[in-house]
């Protein structure tokens, strides 16, 4: 079954949507396997956004993850990772279509709440980058037979 980041970035957090945000991927019937609520170190917001490094708005990036508490997650299911971007929406939430995540609650580029990884090969990476195995949970819930054949 596939496996996907997804963070809940400090404007989220602060602005009470982690609820909204956790019931859209509950509703589509992905299942919750991570979940933890943290400080970002300094180390592990460059490590996260490492890909940037060169960038002029790696700095910007470093400082606002860093400036308040995020909810990191991992949701698991069939094709979880593209039906996340989806669920998402476009990065910037003046583009991002209405019923999405950044649509609906989104205000500008810079404070688009929510990051969701790109690729099954960024999910396994940021996956490692912020849990430990032991921090995810295997389990099924009950529901399963009636989501997938």
């Amino acid at each position: 079954m596939e496996r996907t980041f997804i963070m809940i970035k400090p404007d989220g957090v602060q602005r009470g949507l982690v609820g909204d945000v956790i019931r859209r991927f509950e509703v589509k019937g992905f299942t919750l396997v991570g979940l933890k609520l943290l400080a970002v170190s300094r180390e592990l917001a460059e490590q996260h956004y490492d890909v940037h490094r060169d960038k002029p708005f790696f700095g910007g990036l470093v400082e606002f993850i860093t400036s308040s508490p995020v909810v990191a997650m991992v949701w698991q299911g069939d094709g979880v990772v593209a039906s996340a971007r989806k669920l998402i929406g476009a990065t910037n939430p003046l583009s991002a279509e209405p019923g999405t995540i950044r649509g609906d609650f989104g205000v500008t580029i810079g404070r688009n709440l929510i990051h969701g990884s790109d690729a099954v090969e960024t999910a396994q990476r940021e996956i490692a980058l912020w849990f430990q195995e032991g921090e995810l949970a295997a389990w099924e819930p009950a529901i399963h037979g009636w989501l997938y054949e």
